[in-house]
Formats: structure tokens, sequence, C-alpha cells
């Protein structure tokens, strides 16, 4: 067959036109987290969160005719890389994240974001995040300053320590919730006997051991993530060193289990509730475990309740402008499956509630508060 002119030029515009069609009725939203890299598994909770929320919502119709699609982006839950992402998302033209999900890749990522016209409903619990007047900025889990006062209200009122110990890994998330701790317990008048700071990746914690135990330390809490402090437990454990830890959402986790051993019975976390046991949600429980998914994971459904709200909020002003979404949100009571969620002007979330847990060796928590 040999092709004239005018039928390239008619080829050209039928697959232009097929192109457009299927831009119009389809809406990306990019998904960013640390998909790779020690926490990954807070990534994938956000990976699981989002695909079963997008899956029913295009079963159920869409948004205005359109089909959600995520774009997926690997931050690593690193801060260069974060950037390098935020460049990508908007060279990709998404103008819609859920994202990112460590405090420290969520803050230069938004910076590049606010001057871009990007809206971001992030699972970040540093209060910085939201400090810098960003209006296209939201959460969909509360503060550090609520979860470290939950904490130290605990420490103070049930545990009653005689010496206590501040541990971090020096990052934005764990350095600003243990120094908040620390401050909130100092209020309470318990007795905050030392702060030190560790390396992530560190693997040798000798030399701090023997510091808190000279120290007769008896309750430790640390900021951070998981991989740090299972190995700290598990060496305490192994030098006789058993005060009792506690941490934030970044430990809570079946990993430290793993990681720390027997070590691990006794810790205590602060955690968002377990959504997957509320009524409501059983009908989502099924479609993770029939994908098998273990539904338990607080990051599953604050990114759940993301894609939630911003299915809600476009699907009444559209998706062409995300200040008009951004605008609707802040003035918006939505039902998601994390309960009815409202924003204040920072986008921070209004009565948001942590619990305590204490785990277990088999990775599961029990709720004592």
């Amino acid at each position: 067959m040999k092709l004239t002119k005018t039928s390239f030029a008619t080829l050209a515009l039928s697959v232009a036109v097929s192109m457009a069609s299927h831009a119009a009725d389809t809406l990306k939203i990019g998904i960013a987290g640390p998909f790779s890299g020690p926490v990954s598994q807070y990534g994938e909770m956000q990976l699981q969160g989002t695909r079963a929320a997008i899956e029913l919502i295009n079963k159920a119709g869409g948004i205005n005719g359109q089909q959600l699609e995520a774009v997926e982006y690997d931050d690593g839950c690193e801060p260069k890389q974060a950037v390098t992402v935020a460049n990508k998302v908007v060279n990709d033209g998404i103008k819609y994240v859920v994202g990112h999900l460590c405090s420290s890749s969520t803050q230069p990522a938004t910076d590049i974001y606010k001057d871009e016209d990007v809206l971001v409903i992030t699972g970040s619990t540093n209060p910085g995040i939201t400090t810098r007047g960003y209006q296209k900025v939201f959460r969909t889990i509360g503060l550090d300053s609520e979860q470290g006062a939950t904490a130290a209200e605990y420490i103070a009122e049930q545990v009653k320590p005689q010496r206590v110990a501040i541990i971090h890994d020096k990052q934005q998330y764990g350095q600003g919730i243990a120094l908040i701790v620390r401050d909130q317990l100092k209020a309470h008048g318990v007795n905050v006997a030392s702060t030190d700071g560790v390396i992530p990746g560190e693997k040798d914690f000798s030399s701090l051991i023997t510091k808190l135990k000279r120290a007769n330390v008896d309750f430790v809490y640390y900021g951070g993530y998981h991989p740090e402090l299972a190995l700290i437990m598990r060496q305490s454990h192994a030098a006789g060193f058993k005060p009792t830890f506690m941490g934030p959402e970044g430990l809570g986790n079946k990993d430290i289990a793993r990681l720390a051993g027997e070590a691990v019975e006794g810790l205590l976390v602060t955690l968002p509730t377990r959504y997957d046991l509320l009524e409501q949600n059983q009908p989502v429980v099924e479609l993770l475990k029939a994908k098998g998914v273990d539904p338990s994971g607080p990051f599953i459904w604050t990114s759940y309740a993301a894609v939630q709200a911003l299915a809600e909020v476009i699907g009444k002003v559209g998706a062409e402008s995300p200040a008009k979404v951004a605008e609707a949100l802040h003035g918006a009571t939505i039902d998601t499956a994390i309960g009815p969620l409202t924003w204040d002007d920072k986008g921070d979330l209004k009565g948001f509630e942590f619990r305590v847990y204490r785990w277990h060796a088999d990775g599961t928590g029990t709720p004592v508060k």
C-alpha cells in the first residue's frame, strides 16, 4: 500500500485525536514515596492504599467521566532523590500528588511543587511541612506535635520512669519528634538524662548502650525509623540492658520484630487507630486480602483517604485548577476511610488522634491507650 501525503496527514491527525481522547479520559495522579530502600515497606503501604482507592473509584465510573491513573515515583526516602522526583512530576504535567511520605523528602519536594501549581496530600508528620504558607499542601495524618504529646503523657502518667534517654537519627522526622517528646517530658517533670543522635545505617551501638547502662536509664524514646532501633534493641538485650523502649509511627511494623527478635516485646509505639477494623472499611479490607495484602498498615489508609479526598473535590470543581481544588479542600469536611476529614488554613487535619500500642514478637501491636 502506498501512502500519499494526504494519507500521512490523515493518519497523523487520527493518532493525535486518539491521543487527545485518551488524555481527556484519564486523570493522572502522582504517587510519590519510598518504594525502595530501608523503609520501603511504608512506600508499599502507600501503593497498596492508592491502588485500591483508584481501582474502586474507577469501577464506580471514575471522576466526571475520567478514569484515574496512578503514576508512581520512588523517592527512596532521600531528599535529593525527592527533588529529582518532584521535577519529573512537573515535567510529566501531573498536577495532583499523593505523597511524599518521609518528611525529609516532602519538605524539598513541596518547595518545587509550590512554584509549579501542584497540589499535594502527604502522609508526613513533621510540623514544619505546613508552616510555610503553601496553600496546596495537605495531610491525611496528624502532626508530630500531637503524636509527641500523646507519647509524653503516656510516659509521664502511666510508665513513670526514673531516668529517660532520648535518641534520634538526626533527620527531620526522627530528630523533630524526639525533641518534641523530650521537651514535653520535661514539662511533665520527667527526668531526661541524655539526648543522643545516631547515624542512619549505623550497625554497632555498643558504646551508646554502655553509656545508657552507666547512666541507669530505664526508659528510651527513639525518634526515627525501625532499622536502627531494631539493632539498638537487639544489642541492648544481648548486653543485659532492658529499659522500656518507645517511638513514633515509623517503628510500628512487622520488620522491626523480625530484626529485633524477642527484644521487641514490650516496645511502645504511637500510631493512628486500626482503620482496617472499622466496619465501614470491610469491603476495602476484603479487596486487599484478596490481593494478599495485610490491611493493618496505617499508611494504606492515609493514602487511600488522600485519593478519596481528591476524588470527591475534583468531582465537584473539576481538575483544571489545583488552586480551586485546594480552596475547596480547605472549606470541606470529607467522609473517608479514616473518618471525616477537615483541614485548617495550613492544611493540617483538625482533631486527628494517635494511640499507644504495645508491640509483640509476632509483629503486631496491642492498644494500651
